[in-house]
């Protein structure tokens, strides 16, 4: 298992509508097979991208959270790779995650785990870790002094997000794919 990624690459987003389109922007990117970890805290918007990913991927059905029945399953509405669109938040192990049956669907779709970080890293010798940070207040980490600062609104609009993506394994090592927004 490989432990330090090939490269890393970090995105500010500025809303919803942002976040998905740089997902959509990365579909076209993924192919069967592709393992996505996501990360963030609850309302980061790990659901948010996980949508615009489907439309980039131009899957069947309207993408919503799993967190209740823990795997959803997206067919492709064209050529391209199915969606498995999975929620580890509940599941406390690798062995729980093994209990899905995930290795059942991998080949023949992008399978995208929420909260799957020390828990699903067995499934693949490659994977995209997809961070989203949502800074609390403040300056966002790494601005200058006087920078960007960010107040919460309670509708989720407007709220800046940093995504950083990390490859690991063989499957990223050539770098960061090419990620072309609309």
């Amino acid at each position: 298992m490989t432990t330090a990624p090939e490269w890393t690459a970090s995105y500010d987003v500025g809303s919803a509508a942002e976040l998905q389109a740089l997902a959509a922007g990365l579909a076209p990117q993924l192919r069967s097979g592709d393992l996505l970890v996501l990360s963030g805290e609850l309302g980061a918007g790990k659901t948010t991208f996980t949508q615009g990913l489907g439309r980039g991927l131009a899957v069947e059905d309207r993408i919503i959270s799993p967190t209740f029945v823990l795997v959803r399953q997206h067919p492709s509405a064209g050529g391209g790779p199915g969606l498995i669109h999975v929620d580890a938040y509940r599941l406390e192990s690798a062995a729980a995650v093994d209990d899905l049956d995930l290795e059942a669907t991998l080949a023949a779709n992008v399978t995208v785990i929420e909260w799957g970080a020390g828990r699903v890293e067995h499934l693949s010798d490659s994977r995209l870790h997809v961070g989203i940070l949502r800074p609390r207040g403040g300056a966002l980490p790494g601005a200058a002094a006087g920078g960007l600062t960010t107040a919460f609104d309670d509708d989720g609009e407007d709220e800046v997000r940093i995504v950083t993506l990390s490859g690991f394994g063989p499957r990223w090592h050539a770098g960061p794919p090419a990620i072309v927004l609309d």
